[in-house]
């Protein structure tokens, strides 16, 4: 840790990163948005935005249960019920006429409702209401090393099975005509996603974590013209977005989530502007 610490400081001699919990917090956004930025770009490439808003909303009804059967780790907890949460939509989105929209809405809407209550009904909800907005700056090392784990994991499973998850993204009959497994690939996405979100929660915030997921990947989509540059600009929003948005946080004193989520959207207009010349 220490010699981390001493290399950033060797690196980027800036008086923000005096502190350690600052150089924390600097780290793990050199690690969550890339993660963000490239799960983002399949999420919004499969509309699924409504999907990854509702595994936010669900991580209080984890949190709730957890507190019911006495587990003290809320992440535990947290990543266990959107596990749940998320093969369960998926099962029932494949199996319905209705629109995805509809279903997740429903399962957003009960997930969170139930949330509610438990903690509510137990006296616990103001424990956690900080998950709500979330504080990047209360990220510790031991979190980081997670997060760093979770960061090459993903990144192994992006890379050996991105071309799958875009066959089926784009045409599922003929994902399935070229031996994928579209069923057992697309819950082991939603697994990825749920366990992302869940490790990110309590810094992100429930409020905020579908707009880092989704505004980077929608600028890039934006001013790209294939898939490469579609991936590259992506994480370059994220972590511009989270590297500015964190140093902006310090100097103006603003919580730090809701500085990036600013810059996003101030990014996203401004490609969404540019679009059109762009692609041209």
């Amino acid at each position: 840790m220490e010699t981390m610490y001493q290399l950033l400081d060797a690196i980027l001699p800036f008086e923000f990163l005096s502190y350690s919990f600052m150089k924390n917090a600097f780290l793990a956004i050199l690690l969550i948005s890339p993660i963000f930025a490239i799960l983002g770009t399949m999420i919004v490439n499969n509309k699924m935005a409504f999907f990854s808003d509702a595994l936010g909303h669900s991580a209080l009804t984890g949190i709730a249960i957890g507190t019911i059967f006495g587990i003290a780790n809320n992440n535990i907890s947290m990543i266990l019920f959107a596990i749940v949460f998320a093969v369960a939509l998926n099962m029932v989105k494949q199996k319905t006429t209705y629109g995805a929209d509809t279903i997740i809405s429903v399962f957003s809407s009960i997930a969170i409702a139930v949330g509610l209550a438990i903690l509510a009904n137990t006296g616990s909800f103001n424990k956690y209401s900080s998950y709500l907005v979330g504080d990047v700056l209360s990220i510790t090392w031991e979190e980081i090393i997670v997060l760093a784990i979770a960061a090459v994991i993903i990144f192994v499973f992006w890379y050996y099975s991105f071309n799958k998850l875009n066959c089926v993204s784009l045409n599922p009959a003929l994902a399935k005509s070229k031996g994928i497994n579209v069923k057992v690939l697309d819950n082991l996405f939603v697994i990825i996603i749920a366990i992302v979100v869940m490790l990110s929660i309590r810094w992100i915030g429930i409020l905020l974590i579908n707009s880092l997921l989704i505004l980077p990947a929608a600028s890039s989509r934006n001013i790209t013209r294939n898939m490469r540059s579609y991936h590259l600009f992506a994480v370059l929003f994220s972590l511009a977005s989270g590297i500015v948005g964190l140093i902006l946080s310090y100097y103006y004193n603003i919580p730090t989530g809701p500085m990036i989520v600013i810059l996003s959207g101030a990014i996203y207009f401004v490609t969404f502007l540019l679009k059109d010349r762009v692609k041209e």
